[in-house]
């Protein structure tokens, strides 16, 4: 999906993040107390590396990806409850994140892991359409994963019906004109981790990717509304974002929200403008690419510029160790979504993030096969959730089909 972005950086952002997304629920302050950006100046593995690659080739050691899947995925299946969860008591978000790692690695949906995460997410499909936690706050948050899941296992079309009305529910859900809310209001386009919530560049990246899931294309009115609340949460002064916010770093990164709160105002740099940071630069240009924006576009090229600046697999650039898995997530699927190979650098340097991502990943996973923050922050500290964060990620981490490339 858009080959353009390959030669534009040589580089090329939930959904879910449940680890984001839930917690974002009772704080809402996601940038609060970020410490300053610092470009990454890790280089690639030396050419004596054990994992090193021939010349030309790119992608990660093969081996090395497949036993570090395999431990996860052990991991998770000795994890899951008897009624087919992970950590029910955060909801059933992690356990459509966990089944959607099963099933992006290849696992069918009668694979008894895959299957008994199924039936349990069944549960939770309500008759307004939805797939959510009665009573929660986060019902468009967990639709949105739980469509992508249950679209992952649809090969028969057993699920037609519901992601139909899971589709009809999330159209609902954004803020635009048939909510009271037109072009000229920050809200509009946006979504939140409910209907009744403010929008969120989190949230509202997870509904284009799931209406782009569900079959719209990137014309579709809903996305391209979404595109102006994304627009207006990118560090870029443009027709596109007339914000007080938008001039005051303009380094065409982007943040958590444009509509802000007096909690809000702790997360503003020194200028007032708000800060640019890792999740969020990559969810913004994920949402770009699935709105069909060229590589032309002022946008995307600020993006890029912003990525070629601060490229690391080290850490959340701008949060260091909080939700570094949701960003790991969201900056695998960006890079796919893009077509990208290699990322050039501010200094130069030359990344194959597949490999380079791989590496990281397998030196941060447990001897159980787990993966898990230090840094508790967005429920991170849950090694479920972190798991299937960290093996969505290596989903979009398969070599090119085309090996050696010049």
């Amino acid at each position: 999906m858009q080959k353009w972005l390959v030669g534009l950086v040589i580089f090329g952002v939930c959904f879910s993040a449940m680890a984001v997304c839930a917690a974002e629920s009772s704080k809402p302050d996601a940038e609060a107390g970020q410490p300053e950006i610092k470009p990454d100046t890790s280089k690639p593995a030396p050419s004596d590396s054990p994992q090193a690659k021939p010349a030309g080739a790119i992608g990660p050691d093969r081996q090395l990806l497949q036993k570090t899947v395999d431990r996860g995925l052990q991991f998770l299946a000795g994890a899951q409850a008897e009624e087919g969860s992970w950590s029910g008591q955060m909801g059933m978000g992690p356990t459509a994140l966990g089944a959607l790692a099963f099933l992006r690695h290849g696992r069918p949906a009668t694979d008894p892991t895959v299957a008994k995460a199924l039936k349990y997410l069944e549960e939770y499909v309500q008759e307004n359409g939805g797939i959510y936690t009665p009573g929660g706050r986060i019902a468009t948050y967990e639709t949105c994963i739980a469509l992508l899941c249950f679209q992952q296992a649809n090969t028969q079309g057993r699920y037609n019906k519901i992601l139909k009305d899971a589709e009809a529910f999330l159209r609902g859900t954004p803020w635009d004109e048939t909510r009271g809310k037109q072009r000229s209001d920050l809200y509009y386009g946006g979504a939140g981790y409910s209907a009744k919530s403010r929008p969120d560049l989190s949230n509202t990246a997870f509904l284009v990717e799931a209406l782009r899931a569900a079959g719209a294309k990137p014309d579709d009115p809903a996305i391209q509304r979404a595109l102006v609340f994304v627009s207006r949460c990118q560090n870029l002064e443009s027709e596109h974002n007339t914000t007080p916010f938008a001039g005051k770093i303009n380094d065409g990164g982007f943040y958590y929200t444009c509509v802000l709160d007096k909690a809000d105002q702790e997360r503003q740099g020194p200028q007032g403008g708000l800060r640019s940071y890792g999740s969020m630069s990559y969810a913004g240009l994920k949402s770009m690419v699935y709105a069909g924006l060229s590589k032309d576009d002022p946008r995307v090229k600020a993006v890029l510029g912003w990525v070629r600046k601060y490229y690391s697999v080290a850490e959340n650039p701008g949060m260091g160790d909080a939700g570094v898995y949701y960003y790991y997530h969201t900056f695998a699927k960006a890079m796919a979504a893009a077509g990208i190979d290699l990322v050039e650098d501010a200094q130069g340097v030359k990344h194959d993030w597949r490999r380079e991502l791989v590496e990281e990943l397998a030196r941060r996973q447990k001897p159980d096969g787990s993966w898990v923050n230090t840094n508790p922050r967005w429920m991170e500290g849950d090694a479920n959730l972190s798991t299937a964060f960290a093996l969505l990620a290596l989903s979009y981490c398969q070599p090119p089909s085309t090996q050696p490339r010049p």
